[in-house]
């Protein structure tokens, strides 16, 4: 019984190739198998054209994610794969980059670990433009985002730099008042300066920055942070959106 078994093995070996090594030639030379011609790095009209001369349709894809540096114009890879056997006039995947830098929402960093957000942020290729250092009397929020110029959820390109303020514990004085930095974000630039000036602030700077998403004159970033511990009379900068 076992020779039948091992002589019906060794009759379906032979088979299998003898329809890879003699039938499968065959086929392809006859015309009803095309192999897929190799045409990653090429410009995306040359792969296409050399596809063409072939009998094959090219089908322009994009990758997934936007890669940085990379011409949009070559072929990063392809589908069916180079020397794959397939049906003449089957449509080929040639896959390039995008044109355009896609958009994500802004991840929410407050709270997090410097070196978390520093990663959330590499995820996204977005970069870290400054990172500022400001003393906090809540131990919790040391070594911690507490502030970050460009608010949760609004849209970001891969490349654009990102700000963040980062808490230093230091233990207070006996004595010496602080102050809690009031929650301006998303106020009207004169409803801030009221909040401020009630808690016994002051305004400092104001930068303006464009955005054609959100409000015009609305606070979208503020130096020292939400819920900062500060003396007295200390200068609250803030950043208001412009439309113009």
């Amino acid at each position: 019984m076992m020779k039948k078994v091992g002589l019906i093995a060794l009759v379906v070996l032979v088979a299998l190739g003898l329809f890879d090594r003699v039938f499968m030639p065959f086929v392809v030379r006859s015309g009803s198998v095309a192999l897929v011609p190799d045409v990653a790095g090429l410009l995306y009209e040359d792969a296409a054209y050399r596809l063409e001369r072939k009998g094959f349709s090219p089908d322009k894809r994009f990758h997934v994610k936007y890669l940085t540096g990379v011409d949009s114009n070559v072929v990063l890879s392809q589908l069916p794969e180079a020397g794959a056997k397939v049906k003449p006039g089957r449509s080929v995947s040639l896959v390039v980059n995008r044109r355009e830098k896609p958009t994500y929402p802004m991840p929410d960093l407050i709270g997090r670990p410097e070196v978390e957000a520093r990663q959330a942020l590499k995820r996204l290729d977005l970069l870290v433009e400054d990172i500022q250092i400001t003393t906090v009397y809540n131990s919790d929020e040391d070594g911690r985002v507490l502030s970050q110029s460009v608010p949760a959820g609004v849209p970001v390109k891969p490349g654009a730099g990102i700000s963040v303020i980062v808490g230093l514990y230091e233990e207070s004085d006996e004595g010496v008042r602080k102050v809690i930095v009031p929650d301006v974000l998303g106020m009207s630039l004169s409803q801030a300066e009221r909040i401020i000036a009630g808690a016994g602030l002051e305004r400092g700077r104001v930068r303006r920055e464009y955005s054609a998403i959100l409000v015009p004159n609305t606070v979208i970033s503020q130096k020292p942070s939400v819920s900062a511990y500060v003396s007295p009379g200390q200068k609250i900068d803030l950043t208001v959106v412009t439309g113009d």
